[in-house]
C-alpha cells in the first residue's frame, strides 16, 4: 500500500497528545506486561516441575510458585491492556488491519486466555486449598494452562507481526484474487522473536527467586535449607537461561526480513543485548553481597531495566520499518490536544495509582515479613485512609463530569 493509503486510514480526529507521548508509554509498559508474563510462565514451570518431585523443599516453592503464577496472569492481563491501547493510538491503520485479517482468532483470544485462567485456578484449588493433600494432583490442569496460555501469546505476537506487511495485506485478504472476508488465518509469525520473549522466562525466573530469597531471609526463623535450594536453583537457571535467551535473540536478529535487518545491530539493541548480558552475570559477580541490603534485589531490578531497553529496540525495529518502507511516520500524527484527558491520565496514574498500589504492595510486604497478625504502623494506616479518600475523590468527579456533561455543560 502507498503512504497516502496508509495515511487515509488514519483517525481522523488525531490524537490528544503528542504521539511521542504514546510511544514512550507503550514501551514502558509492555515492559511492564512482559516481566509480568514470563515470572508467569516461570513460576507455572517451576510448579509443573515441583508436582513430579518428592521432598518437602520442592512441595514448598511448587505452592509458593503456584501462588506466584496464579497473581502473575492477573497482572499480565491488567499489564497487557495499555501497550495494546498504546498501540492502536499511533499505528492505528496498521493494528486495526492485522486484526481484520486474522479476526476470528482475536475473538477466540478471549475465551482461550479464561480457558488457561480458569486451568491455573482449578489446579490451584485441587491442590492448595484448605483441607487439600499438597502439590501434584491433576497436573494436566497445569500443562493445559501453559498451552492455553502460549497459544495466547502466539496469537498477539502473529498479530503485531502482521502489521509489518502492508505489501502482503491484499495476498492475505484476497488469495488469488479471491475476497476471503473470514479471518480465520494466521497470516505471519517469526518463531526466533516469540521465542526469544518466551525463553526469557528462565533467566527472569532466576533473578525472581534471588529477589523471594532475600525477602524471605527478612522472616524470623526461616528455614536455611529452604533459602540455600532457593539459591542453587536461581544460579542454575540464570546464566543458562540468559545463554540460551540471548542466543535466541540472535538467531532473531539474525533472521530480520531485508526491509527491517538495518535494526539488527542498532545500538538499541546492543544495549538491549549489553543489559541482559549484565543482569545475568551481577548474581555472580556480587556473590555474598546478596545476603546484605538491597543487593539480592538487584538482579531483579537490573533485568527490569534490561526489559524497558529491549522494549524500546523492539519499537525501534517497526518505527523503522514501517517509516523506511511505508513512509509512515506516527510522531507525524495530527494533534488535537486535550489538556484534560492528558493531565487526568497522568494524575490518575501518578497521584491516585502510587497512593493505592503504594498501600497495598507495603501491606503485602510487611505481612509477608511479619510472623503471626501484622498490625499496620500509623504511617501506613495513614497512607491507607489517603488512597481511600483518593478513589472517593477520583468516583466523584468521573460522576460530575458526567453529569455536566449530560447536562450539556
Amino acid at each position: 500500500m502507498s503512504p497516502e493509503q496508509l495515511l487515509a486510514l488514519r483517525d481522523q480526529a488525531g490524537v490528544p497528545s503528542h504521539p511521542a507521548i504514546f510511544l514512550v508509554l507503550g514501551v514502558l509498559t509492555f515492559a511492564l506486561h512482559i516481566a509480568a508474563v514470563q515470572v508467569m510462565l516461570g513460576a507455572a514451570g517451576l510448579t509443573l516441575w515441583g508436582a513430579f518431585r518428592q521432598g518437602p523443599l520442592w512441595q514448598r516453592l511448587s505452592a509458593l510458585m503456584l501462588s506466584t503464577a496464579k497473581v502473575a496472569v492477573s497482572v499480565a492481563i491488567v499489564l497487557g491492556v495499555a501497550p495494546l491501547l498504546f498501540v492502536q493510538v499511533t499505528y492505528d491503520p496498521f493494528w486495526y488491519t492485522s486484526n481484520v485479517l486474522s479476526a476470528r482468532w482475536v475473538i477466540a483470544f478471549v475465551g482461550i486466555l479464561i480457558a488457561g485462567y480458569l486451568a491455573i485456578y482449578l489446579y490451584y484449588w485441587r491442590n492448595q486449598r484448605p483441607g487439600g493433600r499438597g502439590s501434584g494432583r491433576h497436573p494436566w490442569l497445569m500443562v493445559l494452562s501453559v498451552i492455553l496460555l502460549l497459544k495466547v501469546g502466539f496469537i498477539v505476537h502473529v498479530l503485531s507481526y502482521q502489521m509489518h506487511f502492508p505489501e502482503q495485506w491484499m495476498a492475505w485478504y484476497a488469495p488469488g484474487g479471491v475476497i476471503d472476508p473470514g479471518g480465520r488465518g494466521l497470516h505471519a509469525f517469526h518463531l526466533p522473536r516469540f521465542l526469544f520473549f518466551i525463553l526469557l522466562a528462565v533467566p527472569v525466573l532466576g533473578v525472581w527467586l534471588l529477589a523471594l530469597r532475600r525477602y524471605l531471609q527478612a522472616r524470623p526463623g526461616e528455614d536455611p535449607a529452604f533459602l540455600a535450594f532457593l539459591n542453587t536453583l536461581a544460579a542454575r537457571l540464570t546464566v543458562p537461561g540468559g545463554i540460551l535467551a540471548l542466543a535466541m535473540g540472535a538467531w532473531w536478529m539474525a533472521t530480520l526480513p531485508s526491509k527491517m535487518a538495518t535494526s539488527a545491530l542498532s545500538p538499541w539493541t546492543l544495549l538491549a543485548a549489553l543489559a541482559l548480558v549484565a543482569t545475568v552475570f551481577l548474581p555472580w559477580a556480587l556473590g555474598k553481597r546478596l545476603d546484605e541490603g538491597l543487593w539480592g534485589y538487584a538482579p531483579f531490578a537490573l533485568g527490569a531495566v534490561a526489559l524497558i531497553l529491549v522494549g524500546v529496540a523492539r519499537e525501534l525495529i517497526r518505527y523503522r520499518t514501517l517509516l523506511g518502507g511505508h513512509g509512515y511516520d506516527p510522531l507525524s500524527y495530527r494533534i488535537q490536544m486535550d489538556w484534560y484527558s492528558t493531565l487526568t491520565f497522568f494524575l490518575t496514574f501518578g497521584v491516585l495509582g502510587a497512593a493505592t498500589l503504594g498501600y497495598m504492595i507495603t501491606v503485602a510486604w510487611r505481612a509477608g515479613q511479619t510472623p503471626g497478625v501484622y498490625t499496620p504502623t500509623v504511617g501506613v494506616a495513614r497512607l491507607g485512609r489517603w488512597a481511600t479518600m483518593l478513589i472517593g475523590l477520583w468516583i466523584l468527579h468521573y460522576f460530575i463530569l458526567g453529569f455536566c456533561t449530560w447536562g450539556g455543560l
